[in-house]
């Protein structure tokens, strides 16, 4: 399941790619290592954004009425309508050129970076929230959905990102529940490329 990911394509080669203006993400950079807690540039019904990666689900509580304490990076799409955590939440789509996994021990472990083959953009369906703080403080939020991994990745991970047709992003966006469960599946097989990640910089961007 995505736990980095990366956009290099230039923003206006993104914008042009999702049928949108550039508007309030103009000034993104090419970033190959995008990490939880960090800004994504996302699609909402109202256009290109900026959001945290990572819900801070403060004042939900779980289906035994407890408070959820740890903040939330992906959501498995096989629970998301019926969590009561994810109640009311909204929804967006996070375009990406790919995203990493990781295989191996500690200490040993091997980067591997997950491209479509064809190339261009992925684009994860991904559930939003606002996180409210103290002074009227407010912090927009996004998670990505899971699902069962296709044979493209399998070998890597237990678990991937659900992935979107471009022609199914204005469904996800606004289509009703049950519309919208067809597309929580796994991408099909034979359309990623995974390779060794190079040159990443852990640390940075």
């Amino acid at each position: 399941m995505p736990g980095r990911f990366f956009l290099t394509s230039p923003i206006v080669d993104v914008a042009r790619a999702l049928d949108q203006g550039v508007g309030p993400v103009a000034d993104e950079p090419a970033r190959r290592n995008i990490a939880p807690g960090q800004e994504l540039v996302v699609l909402t019904d109202t256009g290109l954004c900026r959001m945290r990666w990572g819900i801070i689900p403060v004042g939900r509580v779980d289906a035994r009425g407890r408070p959820v304490m740890k903040t939330l990076i992906n959501a498995r799409s096989e629970t998301v309508f019926d969590k009561s955590v994810f109640r009311g939440t909204g929804r967006a789509v996070v375009p990406v050129n790919g995203w990493y996994e990781w295989t191996g021990e500690k200490r040993r472990k091997t980067a591997w970076a997950i491209t479509p083959k064809s190339g261009g953009l992925l684009l994860f369906a991904a559930i939003t929230d606002c996180w409210r703080g103290p002074g009227g403080i407010e912090v927009d939020q996004i998670a990505t959905l899971t699902c069962a991994p296709s044979a493209d990745v399998v070998d890597i991970h237990h678990r991937m990102g659900v992935i979107l047709e471009k022609d199914d992003i204005g469904l996800w966006l606004s289509g009703v529940q049950q519309a919208v469960t067809p597309l929580l599946r796994s991408w099909p097989a034979g359309r990623l490329q995974v390779e060794k990640a190079v040159d990443v910089d852990w640390n940075g961007p």
